[in-house]
């Protein structure tokens, strides 16, 4: 049986919960959400409420701030890299699609002509 804990996109924590766990400010975790940043889901009442995945991701905003980045450059970098990952993915199908056509096309023996 899988636990709630157990899957790191269930949203279980409060945002004091996370504010405590990382050291933060709440009023911070509500702008990186402003920002669209790390968009928490929300509870029946309309409270933020965060996964595990998400912590991870508030952890790398912190770092990058400590940086010297800005929250759009922060978000502008996230989107970066969801493109590339869809990119990437969109390729490697591509690749495999290749491949099986290729695989299909019957090689053809040169002529002696």
């Amino acid at each position: 049986m899988k636990l709630p804990m157990d899957d790191e996109y269930a949203a279980l924590f409060t945002v004091g919960q996370v504010a405590d766990m990382l050291q933060v400010q709440q009023a911070f975790l509500r702008r990186i959400d402003t920002h669209q940043i790390v968009s928490p889901q929300r509870s029946a009442g309309g409270q933020r409420r965060y996964s595990r995945a998400e912590i991870g991701r508030i952890q790398q905003v912190v770092t990058m701030m400590d940086e010297g980045m800005t929250l759009p450059a922060i978000r502008r970098i996230f989107e970066l890299q969801h493109e590339l990952v869809e990119l990437t993915r969109e390729r490697d199908e591509l690749a495999r699609r290749l491949a099986a056509y290729s695989a299909t096309r019957a090689p053809t023996a040169p002529s002696d002509s």
